[in-house]
């Protein structure tokens, strides 16, 4: 009988592709959205570069400031939970042992093996320790250097999905035909960025990538609008 290998691929990158999708989701959207609702009142390429690009400093600077603190509060959360395990392994064994037994009878083990799995886990109070934060909290152990990478990925991606509307303004002066010109290549790259983006998080790439496009375009859109109205 011929034995054939099994290769089980499975995305490691959760964080990284998540951080990458927070800060080009808003980098593409919120500058578009901007350049769009100016163009439909004012006259001055220049005006919607100057306006775009502060917005896309703030921007990224306010959107990595949040990455940063969001991977800080997950760091402490876990020392802090991690600590409370170390803690109760230590004064309430018994109680812990429960909890142990109840996650595994919920597997179907038998009493026995129930019996023999928790023996062995007081034997290990660093395994116990590590089997109760996956287990029973659903918690696993950031990278110490979590929130200062989530920052400046999505710091950086930020700055290039926000350069992608603006770069029309800089070669065309007349902000209504850069606009033209802004809105297709926007629209492109929000569709090129949801398919990929439904590729890597499992969803459906296609209709990843219409959702994208559709909430970009409508914020856009929306804008330009009330710029013109209020104009």
């Amino acid at each position: 009988m011929m034995e054939h290998s099994h290769d089980e691929k499975h995305f490691m990158g959760s964080d990284l592709v998540r951080d990458i999708v927070i800060g080009m989701s808003d980098g593409l959207t919120v500058p578009f959205a901007l350049a769009a609702g100016l163009s439909g009142a004012v006259d001055s390429a220049a005006l919607i570069l100057t306006a775009g690009g502060a917005e896309i400093a703030a921007g990224s600077i306010a959107m990595g400031l949040g990455g940063y603190l969001a991977g800080k509060t997950e760091v402490e959360h876990y020392e802090t939970e991690f600590k409370r395990e170390q803690r109760e392994v230590i004064e309430v064994p018994e109680r812990e042992e429960e909890e142990v037994a109840e996650i595994f009878r919920e597997y179907g083990l038998e009493e026995e093996q129930v019996k023999s799995i928790t023996a062995t886990m007081r034997k290990k109070p660093d395994k116990w320790v590590d089997f109760m934060m996956r287990f029973e909290l659903g918690l696993e152990k950031p990278e110490p250097s979590r929130a200062r990478t989530s920052a400046i990925t999505i710091a950086i991606s930020y700055i290039i999905g926000g350069l992608i509307p603006l770069l029309p303004y800089l070669f065309i002066p007349e902000p209504a035909s850069a606009l033209k010109i802004s809105v297709i290549v926007t629209l492109i790259a929000l569709f090129i960025f949801g398919y990929i983006k439904g590729r890597f998080t499992g969803t459906a790439p296609w209709k990843s990538a219409f959702q994208t496009t559709m909430i970009g375009g409508i914020a856009a859109a929306v804008a330009f609008g009330l710029a013109r109205l209020l104009s």
